[in-house]
């Protein structure tokens, strides 16, 4: 296979578990604001840490060909901090919009979730799951 075709292929799987991940991280999100009366700021990033491992275990074990850290701890790490740097940027996106347009929480969130998606995809993609 070609490197476009994997790359592709790896694009599509990411977007499923992505979706995945976000529906975790979102129903999360939303049921600790809407039925536990959390506050957003803080049920964001429980909702995005429980995205986080669903994410991890879909690329490791079916989106990514190829891991280029044998370390599974070291590799999570890396990924960890790569989610942390998109959870930050989830959180500037969530505030701008619900000080935007208040009480729309999960508007925010899927403005923020299309964002978050292409930066955590291309930056794992390249220090983690590309030949060198």
């Amino acid at each position: 296979m070609n490197r476009f075709g994997s790359a592709a292929g790896e694009g599509m799987r990411y977007l499923v578990a992505s979706a995945l991940a976000l529906a975790v991280d979102f129903g999360m999100y939303s049921g600790l604001i809407r039925l536990a009366d959390v506050d957003y700021l803080a049920a964001a990033p429980l909702g995005f840490a429980a995205g986080l491992a669903t994410i991890y275990l879909l690329s490791v074990r079916w989106v990514f060909g190829f891991r280029r850290i044998a370390s599974q701890r070291a590799e999570f790490a890396v990924f960890a901090v790569i989610g942390l740097a998109g959870m930050a940027l989830n959180q500037v996106i969530i505030y701008a919009v619900v000080k935007t347009l208040p009480g729309f929480y999960e508007v925010g969130k899927l403005i923020s979730a299309g964002t978050v998606f292409f930066f955590n995809f291309v930056f794992r993609k390249l220090l983690l799951f590309t030949r060198n």
